[in-house]
């Protein structure tokens, strides 16, 4: 077991789900959906100083995870302290795909979980300005999802302010 999987045990216990050791230093962690504020908060603090959140990525599973999760949302942490770099996982379910804000926690999560909104219509309670940030603000739908139709469509384009 990672020596950070361990401490966020000690601070956070059941938050994890999974750990997953990848090549070379790279740990990916999956957490509890409802707590991952709280593990944002802990790893933002002292055990690695993960004060910079990279990017925020989302991949729609149509079919689901086997535990009611069909949208997985992948948190990508840096420590500009060690080096070292962390994911965090979590899983949204496909009947009211939504998550808690970690805009609270690192302010450029804004932008990234505006982004997944837009593409795939996950929810990120709390979050200052829920809406669109890509497509125009009167589209109907999001594109990145696996059940969004694709060809045929007319192009849409909204007047130039």
């Amino acid at each position: 077991m990672n020596e950070l999987h361990t401490l966020i045990e000690a601070a956070c216990p059941r938050a994890v789900v999974e750990a997953i050791d990848g090549p070379g230093d790279e740990l990916t962690l999956e957490i509890e959906a409802a707590r991952i504020v709280e593990v944002a908060r802990f790893l933002k603090g002292e055990p690695g100083s993960f004060v910079l959140l990279s990017d925020l990525t989302c991949a729609d599973f149509l079919e689901g995870n086997g535990r009611g999760g069909r949208f997985r949302l992948a948190y990508h942490l840096f420590s500009l302290e060690s080096g070292s770099r962390v994911r965090l996982r979590v899983w949204a379910d496909a009947e009211n795909p939504e998550v808690d804000s970690v805009t609270p926690v690192w302010a450029t999560a804004n932008w990234h979980e505006r982004e997944v909104y837009d593409m795939f219509g996950v929810r990120f309670r709390n979050h200052p300005d829920m809406s669109r940030i890509l497509m125009p603000f009167d589209w109907e739908g999001h594109p990145l999802r696996r059940d969004y139709p694709i060809g045929g469509e007319d192009v849409r384009f909204t007047e130039a302010v």
